[in-house]
């Protein structure tokens, strides 16, 4: 059995994560008590308010916090992953995973991204749209249409027909249009405060690629799949210069999934709150095993079942 960790994105963040597993395991306690960052993560993570919790600066620290937690109980435990990867923000509990990062400079990153990230989108007139039930080149037909109202671009490649736009609103209103015309089954406009994984993110990235020049990043304990590549590490890239692009590059999720299961991943455990990359494993891979584990009780029950798969 070869096993991939996904690590999960912002948006599925509430509050009360991570609490059970500060109340059953030391070393998830640990994370919580000794992270170095300047507000109380364990008040906001397990008791709010929501209002902040949401608040990209806050959320990505947050989020990461409890996938470190997550991922330390799973190691005290024997689960250790072969490969992993993470949706956007996930990347960087990924890295963590992978020993690229240790437990504060993680949380430090992802403060200052978070907050780097909120400065960028700060009076911008912009959305992001879910797209449904449309092929890749239809959608990229739709964002051409849409660009002569002015930057639209596809954001993400979640699963087999699910898709994100975004960038500029009129140009994402337009180009959503020629979707439905072109095909699409369903155009969903997203909650969130920014165009992410777009050219407008322009300014987040050069701010974190001067942040990154004091960062050490250690060798990869093991291969770490990329957003922008759906690939490992290729000789002569850098971990710094693929985090730079990732923020204002599209996410290449599906391919990520189909990268994993190519290298003979049979199990993937999805880090962190919800459920929603599950959900695009089993629509991509669905012969891979899907296990999600956020809590004490499906730390438990994630346990139970590799061990049974392993003497299967």
């Amino acid at each position: 059995m070869k096993i991939g960790f996904l690590y999960a994105g912002q948006g599925s963040q509430y509050v009360g994560m991570g609490k059970s597993l500060y109340e059953n395991f030391e070393v998830a306690k640990s994370v919580f008590d000794n992270s170095d960052i300047d507000f109380d993560i364990k008040s906001l993570c397990f008791f709010g308010p929501d209002e902040k919790l949401k608040q990209t600066a806050y959320t990505q620290p947050c989020m990461v916090a409890v996938a470190v937690a997550v991922t330390r109980v799973l190691e005290q435990l024997g689960i250790v992953p072969d490969i992993v990867a993470g949706l956007s923000l996930g990347e960087y509990s990924a890295l963590f995973a992978a020993g690229v990062l240790d437990t504060n400079t993680v949380l430090s990153l992802t403060r200052f991204r978070g907050q780097v990230m909120e400065q960028a989108v700060e009076g911008m007139d912009s959305k992001m749209c879910a797209v449904l039930g449309l092929d890749r080149e239809k959608l990229k037909k739709a964002c051409d249409k849409g660009s002569s109202f002015g930057i639209v671009q596809i954001a993400n490649y979640n699963c087999p027909g699910q898709l994100v736009i975004g960038g500029q609103s009129k140009a994402v209103d337009e180009a959503a249009k020629e979707a439905q015309i072109l095909g699409a089954k369903r155009v969903v406009e997203l909650n969130v405060s920014g165009p992410f994984h777009t050219k407008l993110m322009e300014p987040a990235a050069k701010k974190l690629a001067t942040r990154f020049g004091g960062v050490q990043f250690n060798e990869p304990r093991i291969p770490v799949v990329f957003n922008t590549t759906a690939r490992t590490l290729q000789p002569g890239q850098t971990v710094a210069e693929l985090l730079t692009r990732q923020v204002m590059s599209p996410v290449y999720f599906e391919d990520s999934i189909r990268y994993m299961e190519s290298q003979g991943v049979t199990t993937i455990i999805e880090i962190g709150p919800g459920r929603v990359l599950s959900g695009f494993v089993r629509k991509t891979c669905p012969s891979i095993r899907v296990l999600a584990v956020e809590d004490a009780d499906s730390v438990k029950a994630a346990s139970d079942a590799v061990k049974s798969w392993e003497v299967q």
